[in-house]
């Protein structure tokens, strides 16, 4: 596009001003943004792609923060079965005591009634997230032997699953 009022070397550094600002736009929408594709219209398969990416790691995200639940609430229950096999083997011990000659046998009925208390105590404080796996009544009508944790998550062409492990309680 010449023409006789035309200045060349302004003509090109108006181009060269032009594609200086649409890279400096682009430079500030990724650096706002935070990604090199942040919308549809600057490459819509990758967009695509990054935007499944994303939901994808916010539903990791939310997967660990469930794996960290569950895990918890395992520790607790693991830690308190073993401080129950402690006490069971005081007991058990208690009970071989008490077949010896010659022992009251009232005072070791009444340390093993407060192991069964001490027993009863630790199965009742095994509670994590309003949840405890060891003190439980059985014959309640909403009483569920198999307890789920989230497991993984994992992505197919049919969609998103979030797996979980079945533990048998009982």
């Amino acid at each position: 596009m010449t023409s006789i009022k035309t200045n060349p070397a302004a003509m090109i550094a108006l181009r060269t001003l032009n594609a200086t600002n649409t890279a400096l736009q682009q430079t500030q929408n990724r650096v706002s943004t935070g990604y090199r594709v942040s919308e549809a219209s600057d490459n819509a398969a990758y967009w695509s792609i990054a935007t499944i990416m994303r939901s994808d790691s916010k539903a990791l995200s939310t997967v660990q923060d469930a794996l960290g639940l569950g895990t918890a609430k395992i520790d607790v229950t693991y830690m308190s079965l073993n401080s129950s096999i402690d006490v069971v083997d005081k007991i058990k011990s208690k009970l071989v005591a008490a077949r010896e000659p010659g022992v009251d046998k009232a005072s070791i009925q009444s340390e093993i009634t407060e192991l069964q208390a001490q027993l009863r105590a630790i199965a009742d404080s095994a509670s994590f997230s309003g949840e405890n796996w060891l003190s439980v009544d059985s014959s309640a009508g909403n009483y569920v032997q198999v307890k789920e944790v989230v497991s993984s998550f994992t992505r197919a062409g049919a969609g998103v699953t979030v797996n979980t492990i079945q533990i048998d309680t009982a």
